[in-house]
Order: structure tokens, then C-alpha cells, then sequence
């Protein structure tokens, strides 16, 4: 015999120790299932507690509860533990309060279908002059003026003219007898003023000699 014949052997015969001792386990009159030896003899030891032959695939009876005519419950743990909100059971709002929030859902809605669902008037083409000048019986007549005015002496009086002097640092007003007439003071660079006199200084009046005050 060589040695692979040896080794064949000693396997056959192990497992047909192995299956004779898992074999001898008998509960009652019929011969439990092949099992390993290490197995077999947990199986010896509780041959009396474990009388059915299905006891693997059934699992034992009385560990979770030993009311066997009770009917399983159609909740899951998830939905047992996590329920939704339910509200108290009372009325937080009084009657009144509903009837506003109510009646303000509806005027509020009512104006966002009329936006949305609006309807544009027809264009009408009229140009600005003749929808703010040529008006259906109007006559454009001049009034008569109050006073007689010599435009050739007379200054022109302007906004700027009774104002000028509320803006700072805009206008140089050196006499008060001269119209008023725009400055670049602001804007002329320094090399170009200096044997100019300050700006802002009203000049002496020839007729008295003294500045204005």
C-alpha cells in the first residue's frame, strides 16, 4: 500500500468513526442528522431537552413568549418608535383669527390669478405731442406780462441767480453787481493761479473803495 492508498484509507476511516458516534444519538425511537464529531457531543448532552427533529429549521418554543395563540402585530419597531406629531386635541386658534386667515388666503389668491391671468389693453399709438400739446379745444394764449423788462439791461433771473450762494465751493461770486457766470477755479491747476487773487474774496467796490460785507 502507498502512500496516497495510506492516507485514503485513514480518511475513510475516520469518517466512518465520526458518522457512527453522530449515528448512536438517538432521541426517542429515530436517529438525529449527521453532524461533526465536536458537534455530536453537544447534541448527546441535550438530547433529552431537544426531543424534535426539526429544531434547527422551528427554533424552540417559549422564548419570546409563551402565548402561541396570539397574532403577530402589523407594526414595525420603525413605526413604533418614531410616530408622527400628533396636535394636542384642543383648539389653539379662536374662531375668529380662522375666519381672518381664511378670508385673507382668498383676497390674496384672487389678486395672484388676476396677475397671472391679466389681460393686456390695446395699445393705443398716439405720440407724447399730440396726447400732451394738441388737446381738443385747448388755445395756448400768452399772459400779458405784469411789468415792463429791458432785456438788453436787466439780468436774467434764475434759479442759480437767488441760490448761488446755498452750494459751496461750486461758484466764485466776487461783486454782486455782475451776473452770475460759471468758475473753474476748482478745476484749474494750481501752477496756473498763483498770481491770481484768492478765490472766494469778493473785490473792493470802486465807488466806496471798501469790500463787500
Amino acid at each position: 500500500m502507498n502512500v496516497r492508498e495510506r492516507g485514503t484509507f485513514a480518511e475513510k476511516t475516520s469518517q466512518g468513526r465520526m458518522m457512527k458516534s453522530s449515528e448512536d444519538v438517538v432521541v426517542g425511537k429515530k436517529s438525529r442528522a449527521k453532524c461533526l464529531l465536536h458537534n455530536w457531543v453537544e447534541e448527546r448532552a441535550t438530547a433529552s431537552l431537544d426531543k424534535e427533529e426539526n429544531i434547527h429549521k422551528r427554533g424552540h418554543k417559549g422564548i419570546l413568549t409563551l402565548d402561541f395563540l396570539s397574532k403577530f402585530q402589523g407594526v414595525s419597531a420603525v413605526k413604533a418608535a418614531f410616530t408622527p406629531p400628533r396636535g394636542p386635541g384642543v383648539r389653539e386658534k379662536g374662531i375668529r383669527e380662522e375666519l381672518l386667515k381664511k378670508q385673507l388666503y382668498e383676497t390674496i389668491g384672487e389678486k395672484v390669478l388676476e396677475e397671472f391671468n391679466f389681460i393686456p389693453s390695446s395699445t393705443e399709438y398716439v405720440s407724447s405731442a399730440k396726447r400732451d400739446y394738441d388737446v381738443e379745444g385747448f388755445e395756448s394764449t400768452i399772459p400779458p406780462p405784469s411789468q415792463e423788462h429791458d432785456y438788453r439791461n436787466e439780468e436774467a433771473i434764475t434759479f442759480w441767480s437767488d441760490n448761488h450762494d446755498k452750494i459751496t465751493g461750486v461758484s466764485a461770486v466776487r461783486t454782486r453787481d455782475t451776473p452770475f457766470k460759471k468758475n473753474c477755479t476748482f478745476s484749474t491747476p494750481i501752477s496756473e493761479q498763483l498770481f491770481e487773487d484768492m478765490p472766494r474774496t469778493l473785490e473792493p467796490d470802486p465807488r466806496t473803495c471798501t469790500r463787500y460785507s
